[in-house]
């Protein structure tokens, strides 16, 4: 007894304060910052950012850099969404002045999606700081492949400071890109989920040659410490500043690859425009309980779904009854997250053999088929609706990857 309020003691004595800062990985601007900047002093300095890069008392980089005495930070660049997270998805930001520096902004979303020689000029160093979502289609890895180019060009160094994949760093799923199919939101040929952080994958995009320019980046990762490939974002102890304004959390990284194929198509609800984005299955005409049998029924690993009903409360579905399956997963090691929307399409033409997805999404095939990098997957799992006939084509390349992308690992 009187060792169990001894331990009850230990552990009141530690704040949340202490437990946090012991689970605490340290992020590339965190080693940035304890280093004193040494990389980045003497040189006139241009951030990639947004509002997803902060320290661990979520202090925005811009701010970081612009207060440190060390560091003369000259110009920002906004990816979408902007550098302080203030624009909305798709919005063509143009050139402006951020109002807490008086740094002047360029956007790399809109007409200029690389930065021009003119962005670039008097810069000595390219810094990028972005938390993505280990997920092709994302297109903040499509900013960094550009910079890097741009960057190169321009025999301007570029740094990486380096943040968490939050699925992990052992996921991968989906085909590379394909010839014809380069997009902003496919813009280098990686599976559509790559296992690898943003600093790995900037010295993958290096190494192999896959940027679009015959010059040679001079790249430099900041590596986080105590971060292990096996780590969800929940295990860094890190707070999570949402990516873009429909992933709110960690969580819902997880979900994005799960259904944000489909929702392309226009047809289906995936959750955006209610409080589950990327979390749901819904349609006017689904019969939700059914449909949660018939998908539980499918006795998938790492995935439980149940019946819901729901107004959305913006966008193209705004105040309809929509009705079909919220997504749990559970264990998303053991799911295949890309496959999930195409083996629910499945079941859905099952069901409602009378509602053709493919007929009824004709305008958006074109988005459709740069998300996923290929036509082959549109053209072949659309001609029975069969999960089956693309299995293959799903996993073809993402052990050839595998073994390639070890050898830019920077955590084990």
């Amino acid at each position: 007894m009187r060792k169990i309020s001894f331990l009850l003691l230990l552990f009141a004595c530690l704040t949340p304060s202490t437990i946090y800062s012991q689970a605490k990985v340290k992020t590339g601007i965190e080693v940035l910052k304890a280093d004193n900047f040494k990389i980045l002093h003497n040189k006139k300095v241009g951030l990639i950012t947004n509002q997803t890069g902060v320290d661990s008392k979520i202090r925005s980089t811009i701010d970081i850099l612009n207060n440190s005495p060390e560091v003369d930070l000259v110009a920002l660049y906004g990816p979408e969404h902007g550098v302080r997270g203030d624009h909305t998805a798709g919005e063509h930001v143009t050139f402006y002045i951020d109002e807490e520096t008086g740094i002047p902004v360029y956007s790399l979303y809109g007409k200029t999606r690389k930065p021009t020689d003119e962005m670039l000029k008097g810069i000595d160093v390219l810094v990028y700081d972005i938390q993505d979502i280990g997920v092709r289609s994302y297109t903040y890895i499509s900013t960094m492949g550009y910079a890097m180019e741009a960057a190169a060009e321009n025999d301007i160094e570029f740094v990486v400071l380096d943040r968490p994949n939050p699925l992990g760093g052992k996921k991968i799923e989906g085909p590379l890109v394909e010839e014809g199919f380069f997009s902003m939101v496919s813009a280098y040929p990686v599976p559509y989920i790559y296992g690898l952080t943003c600093g790995e994958l900037a010295k993958l995009f290096k190494e192999e040659k896959l940027l679009n320019t015959e010059k040679t980046c001079k790249l430099t990762v900041i590596r986080m410490k105590g971060w292990k490939r096996k780590m969800k974002f929940q295990d860094t102890g890190l707070e999570w500043v949402l990516s873009s304004p429909h992933i709110p959390n960690a969580e819902t990284a997880v979900y994005y690859p799960a259904t944000g194929i489909m929702g392309e198509l226009g047809v289906i609800s995936e959750g955006v425009g209610y409080t589950l984005p990327f979390q749901l299955y819904a349609a006017e005409w689904i019969d939700p309980q059914l449909m949660a049998e018939a998908m539980n029924d499918l006795n998938l690993d790492g995935v439980i779904f149940r019946p819901i009903h729901f107004k959305p409360y913006y966008g193209k579905w705004k105040a309809k009854e929509l009705n079909g399956v919220q997504i749990h997963i559970t264990d998303q090691d053991k799911l295949n997250l890309m496959g999930l929307q195409f083996r629910f399409m499945e079941v859905h033409h099952n069901l409602y053999p009378d509602i053709d997805v493919y007929a009824l999404s004709e305008g958006r095939h074109n988005m459709f088929d740069k998300v996923t990098g290929s036509s082959k997957i549109r053209e072949s799992f659309f001609k029975n609706y069969r999960y089956s006939d693309i299995e293959q084509i799903l996993n073809k390349d993402v052990e050839e990857f595998r073994a390639l992308s070890k050898k830019y690992y920077l955590y084990k």
